[in-house]
């Protein structure tokens, strides 16, 4: 049996160090925490190949006496409390003691220091827990950290990390919550030489979200605010319709600290309910002040965590306090008025392609001005040509129970049938009523129109054959830096979409060009859409992720539901399904059409027994 025994202090350090830095940002979030704590109105973070070879923190704070420097090293040495007791009201972000020695334990460390009233600074390096120099030097009030090489000692945890842009977004994340739940501070982020973010410091939230989000989400922005006996609450909600399809945008800071808390999403959630779609996130940035005896930060090592003893009290204020502030106000969406006259490129693929582009001019589908006027040329359906004609519909049909189409069942799609096959009218807008031999056929018009749209989307991509639409003036979009990082890890995905998209300094890209088919279809929202469904497919790459964001296109292009057609449409869209190899299920697994037979008609009034 093996032997018990106590473990060097060494290994003790080591294996603590693995709750307190799990990554980069770790660290950069608790010397960040620290220079806050420390009363700096200036911090700069710098980083680079995302924190793993460098990180550097520097503040203009009150600096650490010299006798105390060694001293702060050491587990559990701390400022913030002197006793249990002080757990209990703690308003300081860091309070453990265990930040500077979990980082020097795995990693090379320099401190630079120095206090208003010191003559000189103090330079201390300690590398993975061994001290290594210990001198005097001139330097600026205030403390600089760098730590180099992170997890050099425990290579085992190094081959955990990420690319070095995805760590670098994580920075980024940490960057952005400190900057709003501390307005008063000026923040700086440099990323391989490179600015990322700067705050001016001057206390105003909505300069920073404007910064780091954006014009059109800083202005669509509506104060809340609200007190109960315990509990005070200030910020932003995001108007509904800038939701995002991840919760990145749901930012809340309790006194100051950045937490997660299922508590408080889900009354974010709540408020926002039936404002927004399912598996829609609001974009919300709230300060909420709570009583500290009525909080439990010391749950977990990462200070991510927290219990509150008033929950209830919390959640109903979120709720009904951002309720009644989007109940005030006029929620309708601007539209933006699109130009008619555009310019149509094939989408540039391979060098190749680039020499023999073609320029077409594709009109845009359901054009019914266009179509009165031009009754007699060609108009476009989807994409694909056809003469239009007008026709009268009966609308008036009862309901039956219907019974979906099975595979072996194909008669309705088959040339041969194409005489026989009599199209009645439209029910409820959405589906058509279809006459053949002793069957009615009812098709759902989006689910069909869609998988034609899909099929062709894909015989597109595989030729190449994908065309582009120009946008005067271009799109700007602004994006994070994890966001930035997938649009140029998959841009030719994009490219072979047909969006164009360039990078146009700080968080911001251009798209120049859209698929033709999605053009004046909301372009804007459809791309943001495919870029959070291509977040939360990270790992996924590949063919089944163009296919995934071709059946997307394929749905928003496609016609919906309660949208009138004629019968002369509904005639082309049979057609086209007659060549498709599974005319029957949307990309999606609906069904495109169903059947009933005049057996069961005739069954459910009686006449057969």
């Amino acid at each position: 049996m093996a032997k018990i025994q106590l473990l060097d202090q060494k290994t003790i350090d080591n294996i603590a160090a693995g709750e307190v830095i799990e990554r980069p940002a770790s660290v950069v979030k608790e010397l960040v925490e620290n220079s806050i704590d420390a009363k700096a109105n200036a911090i700069t973070v710098e980083i680079k190949d995302g924190g793993m070879t460098l990180i550097r923190v520097t503040d203009n704070g009150c600096g650490i006496p010299k006798d105390q420097v060694k001293t702060a090293f050491l587990r559990h040495a701390t400022s913030k409390i002197q006793s249990v007791e002080d757990l209990m009201t703690v308003s300081s972000l860091g309070f453990r003691g265990e930040a500077l020695s979990s980082i020097s334990a795995v990693a090379q460390v320099e401190l630079v220091t120095k206090t208003s009233e010191g003559f000189s600074g103090v330079s201390y390096k300690i590398y993975g827990g061994e001290e290594e120099g210990f001198s005097d030097i001139g330097a600026p009030d205030g403390t600089t950290f760098l730590v180099k090489n992170l997890f050099y000692n425990t290579p085992a945890r190094r081959k955990f990390l990420k690319s070095a842009a995805t760590e670098a977004g994580y920075v980024e994340q940490i960057m952005v919550h400190m900057a709003l739940s501390h307005p008063e501070v000026s923040f700086k982020f440099i990323h391989n030489n490179k600015n990322k973010i700067y705050t001016s410091g001057n206390g105003n939230v909505k300069d920073i979200i404007y910064h780091i989000y954006g014009r059109d989400i800083a202005g669509a922005l509506i104060p809340v605010n609200g007190e109960s006996e315990n509990v005070s609450l200030s910020g932003f909600a995001g108007k509904p319709y800038i939701s995002r399809g991840n919760r990145n945008y749901e930012s809340y800071f309790i006194n100051g600290r950045y937490i997660k808390s299922s508590l408080i999403y889900k009354a974010v959630e709540e408020a926002y309910k039936t404002f927004t779609m399912t598996h829609k996130y609001p974009f919300v940035c709230l300060d909420i002040k709570v009583r500290s005896e009525l909080l439990d930060v010391n749950v977990h090592p990462t200070k991510m965590e927290m219990r509150f003893r008033n929950g209830s009290e919390i959640y109903d204020l979120l709720v009904e306090k951002i309720r009644e502030c989007l109940l005030s106000q006029d929620l309708i969406p601007q539209v933006e008025v699109v130009k008619e006259k555009k310019i149509e490129k094939k989408t540039e693929l391979s060098q190749k392609d680039k020499t023999t582009s073609s320029i077409q001019k594709m009109p845009e589908p359901f054009e019914s001005v266009r179509r009165a006027k031009e009754e007699q040329k060609k108009s476009v359906f989807a994409g694909i040509n056809y003469n239009i004609q007008k026709q009268s519909i009966s609308e008036n049909m009862e309901k039956t129970p219907p019974v979906q189409m099975t595979l072996n069942e194909t008669s309705i799609l088959e040339e041969k049938a194409r005489s026989d096959r009599r199209v009645i009218g439209q029910l409820f807008q959405t589906y058509w009523l279809i006459e053949f031999e002793d069957q009615l056929f009812i098709m759902d018009q989006h689910a069909a129109h869609e998988k034609v749209n899909y099929e062709k989307l894909i015989r597109d991509f595989k030729n190449k054959d994908i065309y582009s639409q120009g946008l005067e003036p271009p799109m700007v979009i602004t994006v994070s830096m994890t966001e930035a990082e997938i649009l140029s890890k998959y841009k030719d995905v994009f490219a072979q979409l047909g969006f164009s998209i360039e990078a146009f300094g700080g968080n911001e890209f251009c798209i120049r060009e859209v698929p033709a088919n999605l053009y004046g279809l909301g372009e804007k929202d459809i791309f943001i859409e495919l870029l959070d469904s291509i977040s939360k497919e990270h790992g996924n790459t590949g063919i089944e992720m163009i296919t995934n964001k071709i059946a997307s296109m394929a749905c928003k292009m496609s016609v919906k539901g309660n949208q009138k057609m004629s019968s002369w449409e509904v005639e082309h869209l049979l057609d086209q399904l007659m060549t498709l190899e599974n005319p029957y299920q949307c990309p999606h697994g609906r069904p495109t059409i169903i059947k009933m037979t005049k057996y069961e008609i005739e069954k459910k009034f009686k006449r057969i027994i």
